[in-house]
């Protein structure tokens, strides 16, 4: 059994100095959390979502009973499916050319509970890091159309485009994962 890790004294680490790609991310993303363009809809939505019934429900979908969010654990099924897809279509065997529509569709099928968890939180977060996070449920909505297009080019024979609907959803994941990334973590906001 391995000792416990000891946390490194704060006064031992070095500044991290972004690189120039990391720098002006940081940069979009203050755009974001600086611009209340959008505030009034924020608000709107983050009102609706408050009011939902939900009961004993939205301690569930914000991991209070789990002791942290429960969103980024339900993330893990879509990404992970359309993500084994993807290597799935490089694979060059017969044998598992319907895995990566089976993944697909099983991905597409887990957004419904990462969606509704990935709300309940956004729905109490202030000003600036509720911007970052419409810009993450947008941008997972563009993955989600990419993916059900990747899902029904596959359906319907056409695997090429569905690969390359595929790409496109996976590049879209990626945006939305270092912007829901940079609300979570960066700004450490958390449900539990």
């Amino acid at each position: 059994m391995n000792p416990p890790l000891s946390p490194v004294p704060e006064d031992s680490r070095s500044p991290l100095i972004p690189s120039a790609p990391s720098a002006a991310w940081l940069k979009t993303l203050g755009r974001i959390e600086n611009s209340p363009v959008a505030d009034p809809a924020i608000r709107a939505l983050q009102r609706g979502i408050r009011s939902l019934p939900l009961g004993d429900v939205r301690d569930l979908l914000r991991g209070r009973p789990l002791g942290h969010p429960v969103h980024p654990v339900l993330v893990q099924v879509p990404i992970g499916c359309w993500l084994s897809a993807a290597v799935l279509d490089v694979v060059p065997r017969p044998a598992v050319r319907s895995a990566p529509t089976i993944l697909t569709a099983v991905g597409l099928a887990g957004i419904a509970p990462a969606a509704v968890s990935g709300w309940t939180d956004w729905a109490d977060l202030p000003p600036e890091q509720a911007r970052v996070g419409l810009a993450h449920a947008v941008t997972n909505v563009a993955a989600v159309a990419f993916f059900t297009g990747s899902l029904t080019a596959r359906l319907r024979g056409r695997s090429a485009k569905g690969k390359l609907w595929s790409l496109a959803g996976l590049a879209a994941v990626a945006v939305s994962g270092a912007l829901g990334g940079h609300v979570a973590y960066r700004r450490a906001i958390g449900g539990a």
